[in-house]
């Protein structure tokens, strides 16, 4: 007999830390996550290169931005949702922040507020219509995806905005007690993230309307207001992931974030999450995006063509919704 309260899990009469609990929710996707390192730990070619503090912080700074869009698009799956529209956001935040830094004169704070203000708006815009209507997020999300990266072009006319100050590049690609800075704010994200899911109502409320929308109205619950509010934090998330890439990239890119969307969706299934809404957790999505990090830099010290990783990612993807379909299916 299982017995939870908030600090500890009861199993059989024995007690179960957070970790414990974390360790057994996804022993078998940790189990890839260590048969992957191992292999590029003794791998020719890689060995040498892979366990190294440089390279690992280089993973971690990599999978920075691929995180914090799989917190948000986290939420949106656990609902039983989509957003295509993050990887545009991103582009054009990032070349709104750039362009208030280089072009206007404004400081660091102000532009990075005005960077984010841009993913509000695409998750306000997307929370609505979605909430309001019935049209399907995917073509309200695809929709937004055009429009995105359409004005990235437009404002920048398909050029980069360079950016030289060097308080804009250390939000990317500085350090801050020896720790990157997008590793930092990426672990502060994730704890926010991971408050929100399990300590809230609204957390709540997200597995509540994912799992079965109209019992969830039924049962009282402001369902509108609830993906209102998803979508707007896939946004911000969206927003803060492009300061932090065109940081990194020393200017804003208005092809920046292509492809950025299935990577979250991609660290998003392969972490565990249910493509059919109503179960998820945020754990199993660090797993994923460290599995996705790790593999993309695994095959980029093998100087694996970038045309055959995107098969491999994409081959993966399809490996997890289909272990996600025979899930569904047993439990059904």
């Amino acid at each position: 007999m299982a017995e939870n309260n908030k600090n500890k899990v009861v199993v059989s009469g024995a007690p179960r830390n957070a970790f414990m609990t974390f360790v057994f929710d996804n022993m078998g996707i940790l189990a890839a996550l260590i048969i992957l390192c191992m292999i590029l730990s003794i791998f020719p070619g890689t060995s040498e290169y892979f366990l190294t503090v440089k390279n690992l912080f280089n993973v971690l700074r990599q999978i920075s931005t691929n995180l914090l869009l799989a917190c948000g698009m986290t939420m949106v799956i656990i609902l039983g949702g989509i957003d295509l529209s993050v990887g545009s956001v991103i582009a054009l935040s990032g070349v709104i922040a750039a362009g208030c830094v280089s072009r206007y004169g404004m400081p660091i704070a102000p532009s990075m507020i005005v960077g984010i203000l841009i993913g509000v708006i695409f998750g306000l815009f997307n929370g609505f219509v979605i909430s309001k209507t019935t049209i399907p997020p995917f073509i309200v999300t695809l929709a937004t995806m055009n429009i995105a990266r359409g004005l990235a072009g437009v404002y920048t006319g398909g050029s980069p905005v360079r950016v030289v100050s060097k308080e804009w590049q250390w939000i990317g690609a500085g350090y801050a007690a020896g720790i990157p800075v997008p590793v930092i704010i990426m672990a502060i994200v994730f704890v926010i993230s991971l408050l929100i899911l399990n300590r809230t109502k609204i957390g709540r409320y997200i597995y509540a309307v994912g799992g079965n929308d109209m019992a969830a109205r039924f049962s009282g619950i402001n369902v509108s207001k609830v993906k209102f509010f998803v979508y707007t934090y896939s946004g911000i998330m969206a927003g803060l992931a492009g300061i932090i890439l065109g940081s990194r990239m020393y200017s804003g890119q208005p092809t920046a974030g292509e492809g950025a969307e299935m990577d979250a969706i991609a660290a998003v299934v392969v972490g565990g999450t249910s493509m059919a809404g109503g179960s998820g957790k945020l754990g199993g999505t660090l797993i994923g995006a460290l599995i996705i990090g790790i593999l993309n830099n695994g095959l980029n010290l093998m100087n694996v063509n970038s045309f055959w990783q995107t098969v491999v990612k994409g081959v993966v993807i399809l490996l997890a919704v289909t272990i996600d379909f025979f899930r569904n299916k047993k439990k059904a």
